[in-house]
Parts: structure tokens; C-alpha cells; sequence
């Protein structure tokens, strides 16, 4: 019982920080994209429909955390700046944002 407690009670092992997530985006990608918008790229916005469109695999999670990690055209690489628990919670903040932005 003791154990069933310590395992429904803590964090699941894969969610993500939407918290830290946001503190990553404004750190490391507001000065590009705030706002959901490409400040050098116009139409490839972060939003869900450009999302669908521009990013390799879609509007995923894993999609967004590939993009991060290993940048694409003018957006630089991250993999070597963040974590990858930095990265997954950014990525799932900009997937949970993209279609509220």
C-alpha cells in the first residue's frame, strides 16, 4: 500500500513542466517567436495550422522536440544549450500554446 501511495502521489515519469516550459520559451525562443509568430521566417509561425504545414512530423510533441534539439534552416540546434527535460517541456508548452496563440 505504502508503494501503491508513493506512485500515485509523485510526478508520472514523462510529464512535462508546462511551468518550466514557459520559462525556456521566454529565455531561449521569445526573441523569435513570441507570440506564436517567426520573427526571420513570417509564414512559419508556431501556430497549430503552420505547424501542421512547416514542421517535419506535425503539429507533435516529438516533432517540436526534434526542431528544438536539432534546429532547421535559420533556427539554430538547442541540443547542446538545453536539457532534455528543458527540451521536452518546451516542446510541450509551444504544442499545448500552438492553438492558442
Amino acid at each position: 500500500l505504502g508503494l501503491l501511495a508513493a506512485v500515485v502521489g509523485g510526478r508520472p515519469a514523462l510529464a512535462a513542466d508546462l511551468e518550466n516550459g514557459e520559462t525556456v520559451f521566454q529565455g531561449n525562443c521569445a526573441a523569435c517567436h513570441a507570440g506564436g509568430n517567426n520573427s526571420i521566417a513570417t509564414e512559419k509561425k508556431i501556430k497549430k495550422a503552420e505547424l501542421e504545414k512547416y514542421l517535419t512530423g506535425g503539429y507533435k510533441v516529438e516533432a517540436i522536440q526534434y526542431q528544438v534539439t536539432n534546429g532547421k534552416n535559420s533556427m539554430p540546434a538547442f541540443g547542446d544549450k538545453l536539457g532534455p527535460d528543458d527540451i521536452e517541456d518546451v516542446a510541450t508548452y509551444v504544442y499545448n500554446q500552438a492553438d492558442k496563440w
